[in-house]
């Protein structure tokens, strides 16, 4: 099993933070940045190494900058 890195922990678990605060389902959250429902989960536990492109489409969907996802 592969050990999750510290830095996807923290986006996952802001993903998820900033995305319920602002009332989004996970299946919301992926039609607004371009990418698949089940993708989210796997980016917010942590299951997923994803790229800065898809970063920045996350980010621009929940209308945050990408450090503010990978700040602690």
């Amino acid at each position: 099993m592969q050990e999750k890195s510290e830095i996807s922990l923290r986006f996952g678990q802001k993903v998820r933070e900033v995305r319920t605060s602002r009332g989004l389902s996970q299946e919301q959250l992926a039609e607004l940045a371009g990418v698949h429902r089940t993708y989210i989960g796997m980016i917010e536990r942590a299951e997923k190494n994803i790229t800065l492109v898809t970063m920045q489409k996350i980010a621009n969907a929940l209308g945050v900058k990408i450090i503010d996802l990978i700040a602690c």
